[in-house]
């Protein structure tokens, strides 16, 4: 699956009744949460509305233990929303948890590796002390950055 801001927008809209269920909050509840009206989450449940970018990483980030987010998204859910975000950007990233779930080394070369995630299957670069230094959906983007790391 290809992930991208529209991709993303719409899957959130899409869960965003189920993650309302899966905690058991009412629309009113769900709705201060998120800091819409009821009227709007109404509509965004219908489908006739949508939350937009704030919005969809406002309800992946509050409810980012959701079983449910994690499942569509492969546990990572910070780091979906920075590939997505970050897209084309360069950007220094925190250290992680090197990938004990959820990801699959497709690559290692001088201690540095290429991740991928095994449910939204975009990829990362970690280096020898778990820091992100890339994220992206293109194994080529990310190949060719590793190959740039290789050289430096």
């Amino acid at each position: 699956m290809f992930m991208d801001k529209t991709t993303f927008i719409k899957l959130m809209d899409e869960k965003m009744k189920l993650i309302r269920t899966e905690y058991g909050l009412t629309q009113d509840k769900m709705a201060v949460i998120l800091g819409i009206s009821k009227k709007t989450l109404i509509e965004i449940e219908k489908g006739r509305k949508s939350l937009g970018w704030t919005g969809s990483v406002t309800l992946a980030s509050i409810f980012s233990d959701s079983t449910l987010l994690r499942d569509a998204l492969g546990g990572d859910i910070s780091g979906m929303i920075i590939s997505v975000a970050f897209k084309d950007l360069e950007v220094d990233y925190p250290r992680t948890w090197g990938g004990r779930v959820w990801w699959k080394t497709v690559q290692e070369t001088d201690g540095y590796r290429i991740q991928q995630n095994l449910i939204s299957h975009h990829y990362r670069i970690l280096d020898q002390e778990n820091r992100r230094l890339f994220a992206s959906f293109s194994l080529e983007d990310t190949r060719a950055v590793m190959d740039e790391i290789q050289k430096s």
